[in-house]
């Protein structure tokens, strides 16, 4: 770290990732360097600066080894030798004018960390409202370890549950949703043995007759009081709501099999279809796509934190469709990265059990099926907007579906060039906005401008949009054919805007009505870039039917005299 990076860290003030530490008026011990270290590795890493009073002054570290110097080695074993697993620490010493600042960066650890002495602190907000640490309780331990990979909740094991606490009707149930799902699914299990299933699930393990029963084979096959007892947490809630009146509130303590079941078939009971016709075929139109549905509760049931109390809800609206679970999304994965993160599942061992009975997407991109079911039937995409640390809502919008729009997907997908996940996204966002910049499909494919660049020049070598204007300029909207086939000709006239020479007449118009125009007015008449209203500027005047009068701010165009 240089001292300008430094001094930045130190004008920011304390965060959750950085702690001062000043040494004005006391020595910093060692116990209170290793308990400042373990709360920030039980965070989410960042740096310890000794040296800098909690006001932001720079008032040095004191040496902390013989002879008036501070060794960094030193300072490197004695953390690793009082934290529990070792902590690896980088130290550096920092020169700020006459002193010195003594920074520690400390790793965001996946493991809970501990003194020596089994102290055990994390980093959160004080009664103050500023970032501090306080103390690490157990159940935080668990849901800690759980949220960062460390473990996997299905894989704890429940020493009193027997194997008489698991229901054979669920492990049918399995065996039939496997047959059902088909390629998609895991069929030699279908041939296993009950206990063969768990084994091969990882849910329990066994030793001749003695059987080690785990949290997941409670929640996959477990009987429903089993459940009730062992994981008090699991709740699911089916709703119904119109308006403010609530037509159905149930909750369920099933096994997620069972749950995921039911849900299924009350989604298909309620889900209504409309049709269109495309040539001879008649193309259902649901509500809300089954596979988003599906892939969507899936999501709810298997990547719930199992740790914190409260239902995954199922809610059905008037025009929507709300999914939530408690616990945030799994770490390092947010909003701005859904569709582009490495799968992440944070109970690995029921996400592998949804795939291999073919609920879920086996590839691991469920979250890529709920986006292009919603899309595929000209629905708006779905909503994770409210998603917070504490939970996960997908809202799946419903309405009056984009049927032009639909009828055009299923074309091109009857000539054997299915639409991509990108292309829907861009399809659906030029249906209501007209046109796109490359920055903005940056945003919604969740990629850099150079790969949405590339992919909306596919787009536009396939035949599907048209680009107009250069460089940052550039700017992209639906073909013509696309137009045509979605029955709105008049809307690509509008949309691709004028021709040069109809642009020069507009702008000559406009100035002999009005005596003068400037460069800004050019560009809103003939709906232009700056620079490309510029240039048609620049044309007239060079035929002498313009003159340019003025300079930057000031400048106009007006008739020559």
């Amino acid at each position: 770290m240089t001292e300008a990076e430094l001094r930045a860290l130190v004008t920011d003030g304390e965060t959750f990732t950085v702690e001062f530490k000043g040494e004005e008026r006391e020595s910093l011990n060692d116990t209170e360097l290793v308990e400042s270290v373990v709360c920030l590795a039980n965070g989410d890493g960042g740096w310890i600066l000794i040296g800098v009073e909690d006001d932001g002054r720079i008032t040095g570290a004191r040496p902390r080894h013989e002879a008036g110097t501070t060794d960094p080695d030193r300072v490197k074993a004695l953390v690793a030798n009082r934290t529990q697993p070792p902590v690896r620490v980088e130290v550096e010493l920092i020169g700020v004018g006459e002193t010195t600042v003594l920074a520690l960066s400390v790793p965001n650890e996946r493991r809970v960390v501990g003194t020596s002495d089994a102290r055990y602190l994390r980093r959160a907000l004080g009664g103050d409202g500023k970032p501090s640490c306080i103390p690490f309780h157990a159940h935080e331990m668990l849901a800690h370890e759980i949220e960062r990979g460390a473990l996997d909740y299905a894989g704890i094991e429940i020493p009193e549950a027997r194997w008489e606490d698991l229901d054979p009707l669920e492990f049918e149930r399995l065996r039939r949703l496997i047959r059902e799902s088909g390629a998609g699914a895991d069929p030699p299990l279908v041939d296993l043995s009950d206990l063969e299933i768990a084994k091969a699930l990882g849910v329990v393990t066994a030793n001749g007759d003695i059987r080690s029963i785990r949290a997941g084979a409670l929640l996959l096959f477990g009987r429903e009081e089993a459940v009730q007892r062992f994981v008090p947490t699991h709740e699911v809630a089916f709703q119904v709501l119109r308006g403010t009146d609530v037509e159905v509130n149930d909750f369920f303590r099933w096994p997620l099999f069972r749950v995921a079941d039911e849900l299924l078939g009350r989604f298909r009971a309620r889900n209504t279809e409309e049709e269109i016709q495309m040539g001879l075929l008649r193309i259902g139109v649901p509500e809300y796509p089954e596979a988003s549905f599906r892939e969507a509760v899936a999501n709810a049931l298997v990547h719930r934190d199992y740790t914190r109390l409260g239902a995954a809800h199922v809610q059905w609206m008037d025009t929507s469709l709300e999914i939530s679970n408690p616990g945030g999304l799994p770490a390092g994965i947010n909003v701005d990265n859904l569709l582009v993160a490495p799968p992440r599942p944070r109970n690995p061992i029921l996400a592998d059990a949804f795939k291999r009975a073919g609920l879920v997407e086996r590839t691991g991109r469920g979250i890529n099926r709920i986006f292009e079911g919603q899309l595929r039937y000209g629905r708006g995409a779905p909503d994770y907007s409210r998603s917070t640390a504490d939970n996960v809502v997908v809202v799946l919008s419903g309405g009056v579906a984009n049927l032009p729009l639909t009828g055009y997907v299923v074309e091109q997908a009857q000539a054997g060039q299915p639409l991509s996940l990108e292309a829907l996204i861009v399809m659906n966002e030029l249906a209501r906005e007209r046109r796109i910049r490359t920055s903005h499909a940056a945003e919604l494919f969740q990629r850099d401008e150079p790969s949405a660049r590339a992919l909306l020049n596919q787009m536009v070598d396939r035949g599907l949009l048209e680009a107009r204007g250069e460089a940052r300029g550039r700017t992209y909207h639906l073909s013509a054919a696309a137009y045509r086939v979605i029955g709105e000709e008049a809307a690509y006239v509008r949309v691709h805007g004028f021709e040069p020479l109809q642009q020069e007449q507009m702008i000559l118009q406009y100035v002999d009505a009005h005596g003068r125009i400037t460069r800004g007015q050019a560009a809103e008449l003939c709906q232009l870039e700056p620079r490309q209203a510029r240039l048609v500027l620049k044309r007239l005047v060079e035929r002498e039917e313009l003159r340019l009068v003025g300079q930057r701010r000031g400048a106009f165009y007006d008739r020559p005299t």
